[in-house]
């Protein structure tokens, strides 16, 4: 066989084995810790990934808060250092604002509006993360956030003398609370445990289950009865990368983390249940908000609500639609 048949063969070889031993790896960065349910559940959908695959996706996480900030987070998807992340709906807020509906103010009480909301609501999500370049993977609950302090919670001079720390770029925490005659502090997530030791913070907006995994609830002493605003996690993709992968693998990857958004809400309302229960026994007291203080709240988060449709930071459409869908006032 001469020389150029050899070449031949060997170039007609590497043209058809390519695309079948090509791998495409997809690293997604969290502030979720390892061990968390979020992160037992994702571990799982990327090893169901890989074995759909045989081995041509394959997904790399980075918890914990390893790659940084939400903001150092998304930059580096923009940049194409990542190509994911697990974000709560505060922090993807500000690429697509829509992601914080379910974090409005006081606009849920139970699970029960939550879940027929989300039914109706999370198609349209995942269309508005499209439009900004985003590709939505899965969605699932974190859980309704309380005011947790080291400190007694009693009446509105304990609210406006609390050293509050929110999630940065917590738009709709940032404005509620300011509304209610309270300067929170804004930092980082991995700040707060030693803010809390400091004294730094002394007041947090978290659920029970977040305060348990992030380790704070050694410092918190009460907590207020008293739904705030209801967290939601996203997993998103860089829209760009997400076409890279073949349809059929799109497909398995799609199935697999919307699988694994559906264990993590199987599993929320008892993981965080186990949590509050384990707080209390280290001596967290769980009190009831003033009455009054109630009413004033829930004033205030209408107005924020009405403001930020008002200003287009939300969709009234989208805001109206998860209202109705789950029954909400």
């Amino acid at each position: 066989m001469n020389r150029g048949i050899v070449s031949f063969c060997l170039f007609a070889l590497a043209l058809f084995a390519g695309p079948a031993c090509a791998q495409q790896v997809i690293k997604i960065a969290t502030i979720a810790p390892d061990g968390s349910a979020w992160m037992r559940e994702l571990r799982a959908a990327a090893t169901e990934v890989q074995a759909g695959t045989a081995g041509r996706v394959q997904v790399k996480f980075f918890p914990g808060g390893v790659m940084g900030s939400d903001t150092v987070v998304i930059r580096k998807i923009r940049l194409g250092q990542l190509q994911g992340g697990m974000l709560t709906s505060s922090e993807l807020a500000a690429v697509y604002p829509d992601a914080a509906v379910y974090s409005m103010p006081f606009l849920f009480e139970t699970w029960d509006q939550l879940d027929r909301a989300r039914s109706a609501v999370d198609p349209l999500l995942g269309k508005g993360f499209e439009a900004k370049g985003f590709k939505m993977l899965g969605v699932a609950n974190v859980g309704f956030a309380y005011l947790m302090s080291t400190r007694p919670l009693r009446n509105r001079a304990d609210f406006n003398a609390a050293k509050l720390w929110i999630p940065q770029n917590d738009m709709i925490a940032e404005r509620t609370f300011k509304a209610g005659g309270i300067s929170p502090i804004l930092l980082p997530l991995g700040d707060v445990f030693t803010s809390l030791q400091t004294g730094l913070v002394d007041t947090v907006a978290n659920t029970p289950a977040g305060a348990v995994a992030l380790q704070w609830h050694g410092k918190l002493r009460t907590m207020l009865d008293f739904p705030l605003s209801f967290v939601a996690g996203f997993v998103v993709m860089d829209l760009k990368a997400f076409d890279r992968i073949p349809p059929a693998d799109q497909a398995l990857v799609l199935k697999a983390f919307r699988s694994a958004g559906q264990r993590v809400d199987a599993g929320i309302r008892r993981d965080d249940a186990a949590a509050l229960a384990a707080m209390k026994k280290q001596g967290l007291s769980v009190v009831p908000m003033d009455p009054a203080e109630a009413v004033r709240w829930k004033a205030i988060g209408a107005k924020v609500t009405r403001d930020m449709v008002a200003d287009h930071s939300i969709t009234g459409a989208l805001l109206e639609n998860a209202r109705k869908a789950g029954g909400a006032k």
